[in-house]
This record gives structure tokens, C-alpha cells and sequence, in this order.
């Protein structure tokens, strides 16, 4: 008998305290309903993805672990953020026969992946060799592409500063509507500790304290 796990991970590098795990939380539990599944521990953690040896409590999940085993995440990038040794962190935990389920990227899922090595086996050398790699470009892509999104997400933000009207004749510090830019904002921010609030205040022309009042509206909302 399987057991299953969930694993949701934030990042440290700004504004400790300010990001939430809602929107893994919201997608594990959903996935969760859907299938049918009680999770025997759900580890959580706010530590930087780009490496396995400094995060105590996926640590402590590794150890934990049986052959059979699975781990549900909401995305690949919540695993790892890098992408050599997201890969070989990987193929090890599916060696070990553990399951690994990205909820929005079913594609590296370790079902799909087992699939797609289980038709390399009946191949000839070639055919097996080529079908192999494919399954390491198809890992190292999706890790690839999670962070490529999450620098162009900040640069968006970063040049929307350039680029803003800071001559709206709105006094700083005044709580007027939201616009849906400056609430898209938000919601990236809270899922991206990279992104600093003084970005988003020099571009929406917003002191600390607005800002801050903005994420209490989107958190609730949530």
C-alpha cells in the first residue's frame, strides 16, 4: 500500500512573511478530491529551490519515503528550480520507485515519464538511447521553462516602473480602486518571494503602507 505525501515550497529571497502557500494548497487539496486521496503527512517549507541539501523538511519527507510512495506537487518548479540537478534528484526518486505528480505538469509526472521508458526497453539500442534522452530533454525543458517564466515575470514587472505614469494626480498613500494590473501584480508577488515590494510600489506610484493594504484585499480574495 502506497502512501502519499504533498510538498509545497516557497522561496526566501524578499519580504519574509508575506507569501502564502494558498494557491498550492488550493490546488493539492483539489487534486486531492478529485482522486480520492488522504495525504499521511504534508510537509511545507520557505527556502530556495535551487538545491536539496538545505531544505529541512524535504529532507525529513526523503526519509520518510517507501518504494510506492507518492509525492504531490502543484508544479515541477515547487520540486526544484535547477535544472541538472532537479533531473538527477529526479531519475533517483524514480529509481527508488517513489512517484513524483506535478498537478500542472502532468507531462514529467512519473507515470507518464515510466510510460515513455517502458516503450525504450522494447526498443532496439537506438531507438532506446534516442527515446531515453528525449525523456531527459522533455525534464530538463519543463525545469528550464519554470524558471525562464519566473525571470520573465519579474523583468515585467522591473520595466513596468520605466513605464508607468507616475503623474496620475493621486496623492501617495491614498487607497484608491485596484487596477487589474496592479492586483496581477499582487497575485505574482505573493507567489514569488524574488519580486520586492519596492518594485511594485515605484511602478503603481504606491507607499509601503497602500501596498500593503492591496495584499490584504488580494489574500482575502483568494
Amino acid at each position: 500500500m502506497c502512501n502519499y505525501f504533498s510538498y509545497k515550497r516557497i522561496s526566501t529571497k524578499e519580504e519574509r512573511g508575506m507569501q502564502k502557500y494558498n494557491r498550492q494548497e488550493s490546488a493539492i487539496k483539489k487534486y486531492a478530491e478529485a482522486n480520492g486521496i488522504e495525504f499521511v503527512a504534508e510537509f511545507k517549507e520557505d527556502v530556495s529551490g535551487k538545491n536539496f541539501d538545505n531544505r529541512k523538511e524535504w529532507n525529513r519527507l526523503e526519509k520518510l519515503l517507501q518504494r510506492g510512495d507518492v509525492i504531490v506537487f502543484k508544479d515541477i518548479s515547487r520540486f526544484t528550480r535547477e535544472a541538472e540537478n532537479g533531473y538527477k534528484k529526479y531519475m533517483e526518486l524514480l529509481e527508488k520507485g517513489i512517484e513524483l505528480i506535478f498537478i500542472d505538469n502532468q507531462t514529467v509526472s512519473t507515470p507518464y515519464i515510466k510510460q515513455l521508458l517502458n516503450v525504450a526497453e522494447k526498443q532496439n539500442l537506438v531507438a532506446k538511447t534516442s527515446l531515453e534522452s528525449t525523456v531527459k530533454l522533455l525534464i530538463i525543458v519543463e525545469l528550464d521553462r519554470a524558471e525562464q517564466e519566473r525571470l520573465i515575470l519579474i523583468n515585467r514587472i522591473k520595466n513596468g516602473i520605466a513605464a508607468s505614469d507616475k503623474q496620475q494626480g493621486r496623492k501617495q498613500g491614498t487607497l484608491d480602486k485596484m487596477t487589474d494590473e496592479l492586483k496581477e501584480d499582487i497575485k505574482a508577488f505573493l507567489q514569488d518571494r524574488s519580486i520586492k515590494q519596492v518594485d511594485l510600489m515605484d511602478k503603481h506610484n504606491i507607499s509601503r503602507n497602500t501596498l500593503k493594504k492591496y495584499i490584504e484585499i488580494v489574500k482575502e480574495n483568494q
